[in-house]
């Protein structure tokens, strides 16, 4: 049986319109990764939308969609949209699967975490913001800009962290299938099944996940 997608993109009114570079870029990127599985792609919705604006018709709709077929929302960078964590959250509660193309290993506790670091990094930005003007008043010093990105740094490092460290409990396992004469993809996740392990999004193991925690690389 294929598996279900639907996709979803977005770009910000003050940045880029449907016709421009972004919406593509996001559909290949969206498109290079469903060529590599045996899936079918069910609707894609995409609209332009600010990230200040927490109302996402098209995203609504994706995610309704998702859930009445049983599908994975996909998308093409987190990064990017982890900027707004009302959106983040809003996918991690919609109670559907997702995934994003640029992290394709990143669950429902990663986005969690991103989203709470993004929120915390643009309280600091306005708190250091409102210091900086006050010390230049007062001293005349000049404070660097903040970097928004940090928030983002934190997360991936977060989120690799945890990969690794999953994929050294999971790959003992494997290693103790393999030992047994097993090497088939399929069969390995056949047997992790059997023993009640789950996989990195806590559901059952496939080939994918299996081949996916056997490229990674524990120590860089």
């Amino acid at each position: 049986m294929k598996i279900k997608f639907v996709s979803y993109f977005r770009v910000s009114t003050d940045k880029q319109g449907l016709q421009g570079n972004g919406i593509e870029a996001q559909k290949q990127s969206v498109a290079q990764y469903l060529t590599s599985l045996d899936c079918e792609l069910l609707a894609s919705f995409e609209e332009v939308e600010s990230g200040a604006n927490n109302k996402r018709p098209q995203l609504d709709a994706a995610i309704k969609m998702a859930k009445a077929k049983k599908a994975i929302l996909v998308i093409a960078k987190l990064d990017r949209l982890s900027r707004n964590a009302a959106f983040l959250l809003q996918l991690q509660d919609s109670g559907i699967d997702f995934v994003a193309c640029d992290m394709p290993n990143a669950d429902k506790l990663s986005i969690g975490i991103i989203a709470l670091l993004a929120q915390r990094e643009r309280q600091l930005i306005s708190e250091r913001t409102k210091a900086g003007l006050a010390v230049a008043k007062q001293r005349g010093a000049t404070l660097g800009n903040p970097n928004p990105a940090n928030a983002w740094k934190m997360a991936v490092s977060a989120i690799q962290a945890r990969k690794k460290e999953f994929a050294a409990i999971a790959l003992k396992s494997i290693r103790e299938i393999q030992s047994t004469g097993i090497v088939s993809m399929n069969r390995i996740a056949d047997c992790l099944n059997k023993r009640g392990e789950k996989s990195a999004r806590g559901g059952k193991w496939t080939a994918t996940a299996v081949k996916r925690v056997l490229s990674i690389t524990l120590f860089d």
